[in-house]
């Protein structure tokens, strides 16, 4: 029997026009698995998600950049056809963001997190997360905020070239506009020319110490808050490859326990009183040995499976089981295992299952048509991209006027698994599009 109330359903709720979100998946399967009427609220044109056999039923989302009350009326419509409450799940930080904003008017229709309404819009907007840090003593790399061209170009020499440049609240970003949530600028007049699109990306830029990344840097955090406030279904997890590398989300990801990060999650929300799902991302500085919170993604992260117990449990399992006041099952971690995003790590999504356990982002045994569709939308995706790229001119970089963006760092050295390093698979599409950017 299914540990959870299997009367109640779930929506997913996807707001990002990312076909090739596999968190998205992962949570339908997650759900669906435990005999949950999954009702997912996304664009699936072109995705492998929609050929899932676990989605009970798919609704049409609210467009990008809608207005909250376009998307509460979408949300009220597709509670009005469940006709009984259900677990509602934010899977990008758009819908986190609109979800906290409306709660109380979803609150009669869905279950959703005890917690005060703006938290989630806090803790996603890049230049408040600083404060946010400062006042709970996490870490977190030097931030600074121009309001100024000039200021934006002398902050970048002040800091110490190369500077991360984020977009306060990328969720906002338009899409088509070629401007990406996070990059690495190398010199002030890239930093000036990219605070000049600030009207344009919808946020404040801000520019950010760079912590150069390494062998055993970069970490996450996936984890439910509970009612009473315990983290439970993650843990923490090493990047091992990334896509793009050195500077984007997790083709590959390890569960390697570590008190400092679980420490330093335990203590933010703690002093936030955050409830809810969580997914942070940390940087090792090589100097200080001090782990430095990048983001704070109030939604499941894309690798969220990763953290499957030896009792099934993950955050998205936690959340339903928690708001429909089920107990929580007492699993066990499981240190060593991993998560394979095939499209971004083909050689080793083929090799053996690795000795303490392996989870597919697109493959599984008992849902195997979107792992057989995605190979054929992902050659089609990228053909697309391809030819609609713009020619370079030459060693100056693309035409038109964009400001040339640099990224992060060289490629990483070998896995930390011992395996040989995973050629990177030359992709030209936008990382906004398939993650937002950060670790995810």
């Amino acid at each position: 029997m299914s540990q959870l109330d299997t009367r109640v359903p779930a929506v997913l709720l996807r707001i990002d026009q990312n076909p090739f979100h596999h968190g998205t998946l992962g949570a339908v399967r997650s759900l669906g698995r435990a005999g949950i009427d999954v009702h997912l609220v996304a664009d699936v044109t072109g995705s492998p998600v929609g050929r899932s056999r676990f989605v009970r039923r798919l609704h049409p989302p609210p467009p990008p950049g809608a207005a909250l009350a376009d998307i509460a009326t979408a949300l009220l419509r597709v509670a009005a056809r469940i006709e009984r409450p259900a677990v509602l799940i934010p899977m990008d930080d758009a819908g986190a963001v609109a979800v906290s904003r409306l709660r109380t008017e979803l609150a009669p229709a869905y279950l959703l997190p005890q917690q005060p309404a703006a938290l989630p819009e806090r803790v996603a907007d890049k230049a408040e997360l600083a404060g946010l840090c400062a006042a709970a003593d996490v870490p977190h790399p030097v931030t600074v905020v121009p309001d100024s061209a000039a200021q934006a170009a002398s902050a970048a020499w002040r800091l110490g070239l190369p500077v991360v440049a984020k977009w306060s609240r990328p969720w906002l970003l338009p899409s088509g506009s070629g401007l990406r949530s996070t990059v690495v600028v190398r010199s002030p007049q890239e930093a000036r020319e990219l605070y000049l699109r600030g009207e344009e990306a919808g946020s404040p830029l801000l520019l950010q110490e760079f912590l150069p990344p390494g062998t055993d840097r970069d970490w996450f955090f996936h984890a439910y808050a509970d009612r009473s406030g315990a983290l439970r279904g993650g843990g923490p997890g090493r990047k091992l490859c990334a896509w793009p590398r050195g500077a984007g989300l997790t083709a590959v990801g390890e569960w390697a326990p570590d008190p400092k990060v679980g420490t330093l999650a335990e203590r933010l929300t703690a002093q936030l009183g955050y409830r809810g799902i969580l997914d942070l991302d940390f940087r090792r500085c090589a100097t200080t040995g001090r782990y430095h919170l990048l983001d704070f993604n109030p939604r499941p992260g894309a690798q969220f499976r990763l953290f499957t117990d030896t009792a099934g449990l993950d955050v998205v399992r936690a959340q339903h089981l928690d708001l429909t006041h089920r107990p929580l099952p007492d699993g066990r971690a499981r240190p060593g295992r991993t998560f394979v995003v095939e499209n971004y790590a083909p050689l080793t999504a083929l090799r053996r299952a690795a000795p303490h356990g392996r989870e597919l982002a697109w493959y599984a045994a008992d849902d195997a048509a979107p792992g057989r569709a995605m190979w054929g939308l992902w050659a089609a995706h990228v053909t697309r991209r391809l030819l609609g790229r713009p020619r370079r001119t030459g060693a100056a970089g693309a035409t038109g006027t964009l400001p040339r963006v640099v990224r992060q760092g060289p490629p990483p050295p070998s896995s930390l698994t011992g395996l040989p390093e995973v050629p990177h698979v030359p992709c030209p599409a936008d990382p906004a599009d398939d993650e937002k950017a950060s670790s995810r």
